[in-house]
């Protein structure tokens, strides 16, 4: 059946409504909250959060403010974005595995840092790297032949997958020899540190937390690993004159516009421990999330497949054939955003939607609830990719934020589209995917939003 007969047959089904995970009481005390927020913070928001434009109250002797409306998000991340920096708790977070990377950059510091990267993601420059992407895409593809008929932990798969993708766009090599380090890596950080801890929300910055001395011995290890990945990579060279071959070669001819600096090596070093990361681990969980939705949505999964074998049938897989595939991804962030909430600290006294607020207050943006919220979507707990297609009207851009928005909107955005959508459509074009497990996969907000488990799949070639 053609994709055209797809879309020709009648819509006789309700649409797909993933589980989730349970509200919390509206009334629930803050220790209460507290105590939820170690296991899943996303568990801790009411009917309230999901109905309401603003929430106010209290948290650790600040006032916060839930943002659920486009204009006071427009407010806080373009109109008035530097008076709101990342709040104590998330640098704790995150400067251990990032550094002083563009993501958690302020200041003077961040801006450098942008101007610099800016020319590497142009989509100019994320073509170049297509080609590595498609490589590790038709290994994966090969390898999970060989696992056709058994029990598939696709999670798993897409971890590897992704991260081989990183380790050669970065550096042009794969990731063979250094993949199980930086999976244990990942995966050490984000069960240990990667949650905070009260004394993570009380504590300021300058004062260390008992977390964060074990953070500091990570990273230790961490800086030094990635300084190894560095050294292999500037050992194995680049011929004189030729054109930059991989994401490493662009950083490092990379220059400020402004003031024609280039990086330094503790610089240059946390750029690419941000880009490997960050990069692959999001990535990796899209596509888990949408692989997991198209195994509870076969019709869908048909769909995606028919695009794909007519894009092939076209002259291969490109962007502007896979409009429905990346339809399904743009809704699968929407349920499952990478980044579950925005946290800012005030760096000075504001006024937001009508609302005082005071130095050091909390907004909260949270991709979890604004997408899901009850004023912004129609159906919003339903899966329905169409929402994302023409002749549908788009979505406001502050009501959709799967890689945030304004100046530090994800600088990656368009490379990490254009690796899930390649790889989306050929996978689903090769495999007809169900799942084993049938027990509901919960989100879990941990830096990203994290299945609580990885279910077993099978697949089957088409």
């Amino acid at each position: 059946m053609s994709i055209a007969e797809i879309i020709d047959l009648p819509l006789t089904r309700a649409p797909l409504v993933p589980p989730s995970p349970p509200r919390a009481p509206d009334d629930m005390t803050a220790l209460g909250r507290l105590r939820i927020m170690r296991i899943n913070p996303i568990q801790t928001w009411g009917d309230r959060a999901y109905e309401e434009d603003i929430i106010q109250g209290r948290f650790v002797g600040r006032s916060s403010f839930i943002l659920n409306t486009p204009e006071a998000i427009k407010h806080v991340l373009i109109d008035n974005y530097e008076n709101y920096t990342r709040t104590p708790a998330s640098i704790r977070v995150l400067r251990p595995v990032l550094g002083q990377g563009v993501l958690i950059a302020e200041g003077r510091a961040w801006k450098h840092q942008r101007r610099t990267l800016a020319p590497a993601f142009t989509p100019r420059a994320v073509n170049t790297l297509i080609p590595h992407m498609t490589g590790a895409v038709d290994e994966t593809v090969t390898k999970l032949k060989a696992a056709s008929g058994g029990p598939v932990d696709l999670r798993e798969v897409m971890q590897h997958m992704t991260l081989e993708i990183a380790g050669r766009t970065m550096f042009s090599f794969g990731m063979d020899r250094h993949g199980v380090t930086l999976r244990d890596f990942v995966q050490e950080y984000g069960e240990r540190l990667a949650r905070p801890h009260f004394l993570d929300l009380l504590l300021p910055l300058n004062w260390p937390s008992p977390q964060d001395i074990s953070r500091a011995r990570f990273r230790k290890r961490w800086t030094k690993f990635v300084g190894q990945l560095m050294a292999e990579r500037r050992a194995a060279g680049k011929k004189e004159g030729a054109p930059p071959r991989d994401l490493f070669d662009l950083m490092g001819e990379a220059r400020d516009p402004e003031t024609g600096l280039a990086f330094n090596d503790v610089q240059l070093g946390d750029e690419v421990a941000t880009m490997i990361l960050a990069g692959h681990e999001t990535t990796a969980t899209a596509l888990f999330w949408t692989l997991y939705l198209l195994a509870l949505d076969p019709a869908t999964q048909e769909r995606v497949a028919a695009e794909s074998r007519e894009a092939a049938d076209a002259g291969g897989l490109e962007l502007d054939r896979l409009k429905f595939t990346r339809a399904v991804l743009d809704e699968t962030m929407r349920l499952y955003p990478p980044a579950f909430l925005i946290a800012r600290a005030a760096a000075g006294p504001d006024v937001v939607a009508g609302r005082p607020v005071r130095k050091h207050d909390v907004i909260l943006i949270a991709p979890w609830l604004l997408h899901r919220h009850e004023k912004l979507w129609q159906d919003p707990n339903a899966f329905i990719p169409s929402r994302f297609m023409a002749p549908a009207p788009p979505p406001d851009r502050f009501a959709y934020l799967p890689f945030g928005v304004g100046p530090r909107i994800c600088i990656g955005a368009h490379f990490a589209l254009v690796e899930a959508t390649l790889a989306l459509a050929r996978i689903i074009g090769t495999f007809r995917i169900t799942l084993l497990d049938k027990t509901p996969v919960m989100p879990v907000g941990v830096v990203t939003t994290q299945p609580d488990r990885s279910p077993m799949f099978a697949i089957s070639p088409r």
